[in-house]
């Protein structure tokens, strides 16, 4: 059965505070990774939390270590643009995410 988790992802040492998201160095596999997450159902959510280093993803996994697991896919994982701050386990009490 598969769970929600709040992540936070921060930027890694390769981020250039000096680029805009869209100008950071695989910009273009990075979005095409997250948006396929997305078509298939894992990440239910996400975003840049504005005026912080920091990305809030909602997704749906089994486990914390599979988020682990799928975000290390991502072109920017690899290249240090991001890192997994933090996986936690959330319970939805408010709303609806189908």
């Amino acid at each position: 059965m598969r769970h929600l988790f709040a992540v936070t992802r921060t930027q890694g040492p390769a981020w250039r505070d000096d680029l805009p998201l869209e100008g950071q160095i695989d910009w273009a596999p990075h979005a095409s990774f997250m948006n396929s997450l997305a078509r298939e159902g894992f990440v239910v959510l996400g975003g840049p939390l504005e005026g912080t280093p920091d990305v809030l993803l909602v997704v749906r996994a089994q486990t914390a270590e599979e988020v682990h697991v799928r975000l290390a896919e991502d072109p920017w994982s690899s290249n240090g643009l991001l890192r997994i701050a933090r996986v936690v386990p959330w319970a939805l009490r408010l709303g609806t995410i189908e």
